[in-house]
């Protein structure tokens, strides 16, 4: 008879259980962009129509909240300062690192690189919002007459940093 299930001595934690309590420790300890993030993109068209002096745009798609994501500093590698790792499926056995994020110097602008298959990658520039716990990227391609541009927006779902009220 087999036994369908792993029945375990010892209580099991999930990737996801491990990420929240490492988020969990000292707010002011952590960079200020790690956290578990709520992914939303936009891409926009913007050309003229065939035989048409009016340039257009265009909506070519919108998916919000299509991915959740985690950011992570990263201590391994000199070259980036945060990675990015996609939370969307559960119990895998190892977790893909999608993403690297590189701050430039003194500001809140980040360079991302969204690595894809085959060694290829694409190029976003950030913005981090640290009130609103909100970061912004653009990148944008042409093609011909016709330039491309690719929107993506991450909203901090965790930690969100406690927020005090100065009470008499």
């Amino acid at each position: 008879m087999k036994q369908n299930r792993k029945v375990y001595p010892y209580e099991q934690v999930t990737f996801h259980d491990v990420v929240k309590r490492y988020l969990n420790k000292d707010y002011s300890s952590m960079g200020g962009i790690e956290g578990i993030y709520s992914v939303s993109i936009v891409a926009e068209k913007k050309g003229k129509g065939f035989l048409s002096p009016v340039e257009k745009n265009k909506i070519m798609s919108r998916k919000e909240n299509y991915s959740t994501v985690v950011i992570l500093r990263d201590t391994k590698d000199p070259n980036r300062e945060y990675i990015e790792i996609p939370l969307d499926k559960e119990n895998l056995p190892s977790y893909s690192i999608r993403g690297e994020f590189t701050k430039m110097k003194d500001s809140n602008i980040m360079v991302y690189k969204h690595l894809e298959r085959r060694g290829e990658y694409s190029t976003y520039t950030f913005t981090y919002d640290e009130a609103r716990d909100m970061l912004e990227g653009i990148r944008t391609e042409n093609s011909g007459q016709t330039e491309y541009t690719y929107k993506l927006t991450y909203i901090k779902l965790h930690p969100k940093e406690a927020v005090t009220t100065n009470q008499p």
